[in-house]
């Protein structure tokens, strides 16, 4: 049964669907314009519309193969397990509740480590510095909760 989950996800301000929507009104209109150029003699305007918009087709395919990453982390009657979702690729751990260790790293990037028994995994990399510091009181206080409780 799970006890308490959270969903670290990446703000992104277009969903992929919305965003072939706009690709295709956006092709449409950088091809009407070319071909209207291409039409009066200037037919490299056509060239350099395909060549923008094959561009355009790249950055957007890279931005929605990742506009769905998230970490997601559930605690359960005796583990906790962590969901890394990268790019459609999912990777799982279970953690022994018991042995969970969490801290902050000091770097830059500032990541939450989640350690336990050898495997140690980094979140928080989709939430902002406050975030990522309220997000370690929950989870420190559900899992002193838990120890407390007795599982």
């Amino acid at each position: 049964m799970i006890k308490r989950e959270w969903d670290l996800r990446r703000n992104c301000a277009i969903a992929p669907r919305q965003l072939g929507f706009f690709y295709a009104i956006l092709c449409a209109t950088s091809l009407a314009v070319a071909i209207g150029f291409t039409l009066r003699g200037a037919w490299f305007v056509l060239l350099f519309a395909v060549l923008e918009m094959s561009a355009v087709a790249i950055a957007f395919l890279i931005y929605a193969r990742h506009a769905t990453d998230r970490e997601h982390i559930a605690m359960l009657d005796d583990y906790l397990l962590v969901e890394l979702i990268q790019a459609q690729e999912i990777r799982q751990f279970k953690l022994d509740l018991r042995s969970v260790r969490i801290a902050v790293q000091e770097t830059n990037k500032g990541l939450i480590d989640i350690e336990a028994l050898g495997t140690r995994i980094e979140v928080g990399r989709f939430l902002t510095e406050w975030k990522r510091r309220e997000f370690v009181l929950e989870l420190r206080q559900e899992l002193q909760r838990n120890r407390v409780s007795g599982g």
